[in-house]
């Protein structure tokens, strides 16, 4: 009896279906199922299977279609950041102006400032090609400066040392590259160093002495002041005496002009001054971050602003610019739209 309530329950279970796990994608990407939904419904999927997909979809102003292509977007903006550098970054910025930077502004911040915290050491790299961007499209620049100043006020107030060391890379690049007024690493220096502490003044160190030339050259007196208030920290011998060793560091890269760390390397030096749009940000304003951006949002003039942007690209890149760069890369926002 036994056996046979066994086969019986057996028989009764229901069987598992198995989905395939493209078409689970492609009902995520439609909207048909919510992002994450299942084992299954944040599987990668292909730039050309996505590609097709769309290709299927006969109303290019549905809500479908503008997911889709708002995920082939994102894809596009991740692999162009991702694989930037010296030798590339003329070619990237061209690349990224194909794509509508306009739609996906927030996604092109998120993607440059995660870029930028998982590799400090690049964050010239990476305020270079906003330079660039920025005086063809100013408020993609401003959102950035907007959200660098909120990382760094985050990451000061929960005593975050890694994530403030690399953040003040992020906005000493934006320094160098005037794009944001040299107040704001006044401001940031500052606050920084009106209650010293070994982490505090390291930050310091680290911060001018990669925007130091372009402080001694807009504004040798403040400079002055934060190395004077830096030498009385030094006598005063109340902090580590490794961090007395990195102010001491200090002052030998100052002694030399700074003469290691140029405010811009000639190879990154791609914007006139004279064209570059400079934001003011400070650390005590509300700051507006836009944060609706960063999701998927039903367009319905969806049609009319991709034409637009066309105009928009034709207008910057010329008339040859409709040609695709074919650049996809495999890296994904984990993020859920």
């Amino acid at each position: 009896r036994e056996e046979g309530g066994e086969k019986g329950a057996a028989e009764a279970r229901p069987r598992k279906v198995i989905e395939d796990p493209y078409e689970t994608a492609a009902k995520t990407a439609s909207g048909v199922v919510a992002s994450g939904a299942g084992k299954t419904g944040g599987l990668y999927m292909p730039p050309y299977k996505l590609a097709q997909m769309m290709s299927g979809v006969d109303d290019k102003a549905s809500a479908q279609y503008q997911r889709m292509t708002w995920e082939a977007l994102k894809k596009a903006i991740n692999g162009l950041v991702n694989k930037v550098n010296v030798s590339n970054i003329k070619a990237i910025v061209v690349d990224l102006l194909k794509q509508n930077v306009i739609r996906g502004r927030a996604l092109l911040v998120r993607s440059l400032m995660k870029a930028q915290g998982a590799s400090p050491n690049f964050s010239r790299i990476y305020a270079a090609l906003l330079a660039v961007i920025n005086t063809k499209m100013p408020e993609i620049g401003e959102l950035l400066v907007k959200r660098a100043v909120n990382q760094f006020n985050r990451a000061y107030r929960r005593h975050d040392k890694v994530v403030c060391n690399g953040v003040v890379k992020l906005i000493a690049a934006l320094v160098n590259q005037q794009l944001v007024h040299e107040l704001l690493a006044l401001q940031l220096c500052i606050l920084l160093l009106e209650t010293p502490t070994d982490d505090s003044v390291e930050t310091v160190v680290t911060f001018v002495t990669e925007c130091g030339a372009a402080l001694a050259e807009v504004s040798p007196q403040a400079l002055n002041s934060i190395f004077e208030r830096l030498r009385s920290i030094l006598h005063e011998g109340a902090i580590d005496k490794r961090v007395q060793y990195m102010i001491e560091g200090l002052y030998a890269v100052r002694k030399s002009n700074f003469a290691d760390y140029p405010a811009v390397l000639p190879e990154l030096d791609l914007v006139e001054a004279e064209e570059q749009i400079t934001h003011e940000a400070s650390l005590d304003e509300q700051l507006d971050l836009e944060e609706t951006l960063d999701y998927f949002t039903f367009d319905p003039d969806f049609e009319a602003n991709e034409a637009a942007y066309v105009r928009v690209r034709r207008e910057i890149l010329g008339d040859d610019s409709d040609s695709e760069s074919g650049d996809d890369d495999d890296d994904d926002d984990d993020d859920d739209d």
